[in-house]
């Protein structure tokens, strides 16, 4: 990239809250968001757990609008409204046409989609809701962001699966880095706790089991006793600039983005590898033109599934080498869940407020040593008072589309 990309907003509506700092002071007091559901058919689930947001659209838009607005679109208006907020940008001031939205989902307008199905093969309906297909659509959140914003430059929406907001911000970024546009609102949004797409999850076996004492405890990553993931909903949205751009108007720069790393891997469709996983963090390492002994967290991938954590775990050895022992990875879906193509947008805002505030987030419920992953994973406890120089998020998916993110302090460049 030959410009320079400042990160000046950020929002969250997120399992343990619905701003950045609510939701970073749960996760460093250590509380989990994962809990026993209560919506419809969930008696009928196996696993009968997730992690839900505390959220009523009610609270945020008309009765005329919500007509219009899947869940995921919901979540992600109100943390694109956030950021905006943030970066303190006012749109009425900037080339619109230089201004665009680059969005992650995996499953879209999930909630409408099962909903039809159930009226139309459960209650024999005769048609569906007039609004039905725009609602569904994938790209519906980042269409309804730029409309409510009037931003006329790129709208762009990215499906890789559980990589799907890394992927759209990394993209978000080279757009900026090659001078193409100012502004990005960036991330991702996810609704997936219906009953349909729980029972397809609970069909592949890769969902946790519920712990029989304590739900929150759950997800389990690293910790030989895992047993799998476990669904999250929420969104986050980053404000990407250039960098000049940014200070130009006096904007708060949290962090500079750095690089992005983008492989795939092509053994399965299912099945991570080594050097796809490593060959990511590699790539975003010469992106940001970084040595790997300048990172100093990892937020790991860390799905609580047994092949993916030994698998990273090994990859991380692959391109730290000796080190790998001393950086602290942490595994926060073990607090928010997984938030499926949301995920590395949210996991990215984590690890920036790390990166300001030099605290990191622990990764809960380690109860028992895994040979296969023996990093020093944070455990149960936060850790604060560090200086943090650069910190890497991992993304990676179904599909094989490996993402990793790095952001890097601002007082690390005497440019800042």
């Amino acid at each position: 990239m030959n410009c320079r990309v400042a990160i000046t907003g950020l929002g969250v509506i997120a399992p343990l809250g619905n701003d950045v700092d609510a939701l970073f002071t749960r996760l460093i007091a250590g509380h989990s968001g994962i809990r026993t559901l209560t919506s419809a058919h969930s008696e009928r689930l196996r696993s009968p757990i997730g992690a839900p947001v505390d959220f009523d659209g009610a609270a945020h838009f008309s009765p005329v609008r919500l007509r219009m607005l899947d869940r995921v679109s919901q979540l992600a208006l109100v943390a694109a409204g956030q950021a905006i907020a943030d970066a303190r940008l006012d749109f009425t001031s900037e080339s619109r046409e230089r201004c665009g939205v680059s969005l992650g989902t995996s499953m879209g307008g999930v909630a409408t989609t099962d909903e039809g199905y159930y009226s139309l093969y459960g209650e024999h309906a005769d048609r569906l809701q007039p609004l039905s297909v725009l609602a569904a659509m994938s790209n519906a959140p980042a269409a309804w962001i730029g409309i409510d914003h009037g931003l006329t430059g790129p709208n762009l929406t990215y499906s890789t699966a559980c990589s799907s907001s890394a992927v759209a911000l990394g993209e978000a970024a080279r757009r900026i880095g090659c001078g193409e546009v100012d502004v990005m609102l960036a991330g991702g949004a996810e609704a997936p706790l219906t009953f349909g797409v729980l029972r397809a999850w609970e069909a592949m076996r890769t969902l946790a089991s519920a712990d029989p004492t304590d739900p929150s405890r759950s997800c389990r990553p690293f910790s030989l006793n895992r047993t799998g993931l476990v669904i999250g909903e929420g969104a986050a949205c980053v404000v990407l600039e250039e960098w000049q751009h940014a200070r130009a108007r006096g904007a708060h720069i949290h962090a500079e983005f750095s690089g992005y790393g983008l492989t795939s891997d092509v053994a399965h469709i299912t099945r991570p590898t080594i050097e796809g996983q490593g060959n990511a963090m590699r790539a975003a390492l010469r992106s940001a033109q970084l040595d790997p002994d300048c990172i100093d967290y990892i937020n790991a991938h860390g799905t609580a599934t047994p092949q993916n954590d030994a698998v990273e775990t090994a990859a991380i050895k692959s391109v730290f080498g000796s080190r790998a022992h001393s950086i602290p990875v942490s595994s926060t879906k073990s607090m928010h869940g997984h938030l499926l193509g949301a995920a590395g947008a949210l996991e990215f805002v984590i690890s920036v407020v790390s990166l300001g505030r030099g605290t990191i987030a622990p990764t809960l419920h380690l109860d028992k040593p895994d040979p296969a992953c023996d990093l020093d994973y944070v455990p149960d406890r936060a850790r604060s008072g560090l200086r943090l120089r650069a910190v890497m998020s991992n993304s990676f998916a179904f599909g094989g589309t490996n993402a990793v993110l790095i952001a890097r302090a601002t007082d690390a460049d005497p440019a800042s």
